[in-house]
């Protein structure tokens, strides 16, 4: 396969702890250019990850011929303005999540892709975890009908011990574009889409879309906890949990209840490389399988994807741009539901479709 292009709009942490290595070790990308306003961050970027060049305008990169990709790699309000710019210039986009900080945006987004032959994907990288496809495959496979879900993601305080031992040392500049109105500061809001959309995605990967959702909201001492009820469009029942942060390790994943079996998933933080353990028993033979995912780097492996689906594979099972806009509607229904008093709230309804 000849590589694909690559260029990566923000040199911040996400791109120096994923992005960057992932691309430089993608056995079919070559990073050809990296963009940030800060002159420290993208010199630094360029001299550790060999691009060829480093631009402080996101503007040059998507001019430059032989990028025929970019990653979108910087704070949530900037995705959709950088991804429509790159659109416009003819390239493909691959944009970290969630798509964007409203659903509005996204769906400006989704009508501007409408209108192009780009590939757009959204970082939703634990689609590229070994254990979690194998789950996926017996969960729409040999299981037979799915019957209920129950889905968690529940951070720790105590993770960031591991993630300072495990990421690289951060290049930091004071001059990095920052937005008008940092996001962080609506912890609510910021940590329910930061977190929530992984836990959305995974659930709508192995049982398809949420159509209707019931949410309470409890809050203790700084801890946010947001318990769903879910209900699948093939009906499936689910419970989702987000929790951050808990006391005590980190804690993600599932369990589905099939016709034919059942799945238990442990998902690691990514920054181990580690695919998620995932047993799976089948009733036809009454006995527990369980994968060896060897490669779990899955941010690797996603751009990997990634440029795959540039060259034409049809077969690579991506989060696309409608997963990114259902994935927001889905996390803008339980909002609404938790407002409203845990009142069931229908996906379409929030996603103001008719």
């Amino acid at each position: 396969m000849n590589p694909v292009g690559i260029g990566i709009v923000g040199c911040g942490p996400i791109a120096q702890a994923a992005h960057l290595p992932a691309t430089v070790k993608a056995a079919n990308a070559t990073l050809i250019a990296v963009c940030d306003r800060s002159e420290r961050l993208r010199t630094a970027a360029q001299s550790m990850h060999g691009a060829s060049i480093a631009y402080a305008d996101a503007a040059d990169l998507f001019a430059d011929t032989r990028v025929e990709a970019v990653i979108i790699a910087v704070a949530d309000p900037f995705h959709v303005p950088l991804a429509i710019a790159a659109l416009h210039a003819g390239k493909h986009v691959l944009v970290e999540k969630p798509l964007s900080d409203t659903l509005a945006s996204a769906h400006e987004l989704a009508a501007v892709h409408a209108q192009t032959d780009s590939i757009l994907h959204i970082g939703n990288n634990k689609r590229y975890d070994m254990g979690i496809e194998y789950a996926r495959d017996m969960a729409w496979g040999a299981l037979g009908q799915r019957i209920a879900y129950r889905g968690w993601y529940c951070d720790s305080h105590l993770r960031y011990t591991a993630t300072d031992n495990l990421q690289p040392s951060f290049v930091t500049a004071d001059d990095t574009l920052r937005p008008v109105l940092d996001p962080k500061t609506d912890r609510r809001r910021y940590l329910l889409l930061t977190h929530g959309s992984h836990l959305v995605d995974t659930a709508r990967y192995i049982c398809g879309p949420i159509v209707r959702v019931q949410t309470q909201y409890r809050t203790v001492e700084g801890a946010r906890c947001w318990y769903s009820a879910v209900t699948f469009a093939d009906g499936t029942l689910g419970h989702l949990d987000l929790t951050v942060t808990i006391q005590g390790d980190h804690h993600e994943g599932f369990h589905l209840y099939s016709q034919h079996g059942s799945i238990l998933a442990k998902t690691y933080l990514p920054w181990f490389f580690k695919s998620s353990d995932v047993e799976v028993f089948t009733s036809t033979d009454a006995q527990y399988h369980r994968p060896l995912g060897a490669d779990g780097h899955s941010y690797r492996r996603q751009i990997e994807g990634f440029c795959a689906a540039i060259r034409g594979n049809q077969g690579v099972r991506a989060a696309t741009i409608d997963d990114g806009v259902a994935a927001l509607a889905v996390l803008t229904a339980m909002t609404r539901s938790a407002e409203a008093n845990a009142a069931w709230v229908d996906v379409s309804t929030a996603a103001g479709l008719p």
